[in-house]
């Protein structure tokens, strides 16, 4: 038995959790924040048996794909000035861990 903890972004929730649902996969949701941006997160914790492990990542990478965002940069030019101006950054996709579990109950 493994468990599958899927770090993806905020935006991705809704469409990887039905997928995943739509295939069998029961899963929890915990809403988290981090990264570069100090943005909106979600954790997904799935449980599955080893055999279903990669059709999980499968379902995960299909619905969380990467993409570029304009975010606000401030930038000094001198002691008085301060210019803001978007830089383009990569977000979304998915941070994948795959644990062994040892024992499960479901009571």
């Amino acid at each position: 038995m493994k468990l599958i903890l899927a770090i993806i972004s905020t935006d991705d929730t809704k469409a990887c959790i039905a997928a995943l649902n739509k295939a069998s996969f029961h899963v929890t949701r915990l809403a988290t924040t981090g990264g570069f941006l100090s943005s909106g997160n979600t954790t997904l914790l799935i449980g599955c048996e080893d055999k279903e492990v990669e059709r999980a990542i499968e379902l995960i990478g299909s619905e969380s794909q990467r993409r570029k965002e304009a975010v606000p940069t401030t930038i000094s030019t001198d002691m008085s000035n301060l210019v803001s101006y978007p830089i383009e950054v990569e977000v979304g996709g998915a941070t994948i861990f795959v644990l062994n579990v040892e024992k499960f109950e479901k009571l």
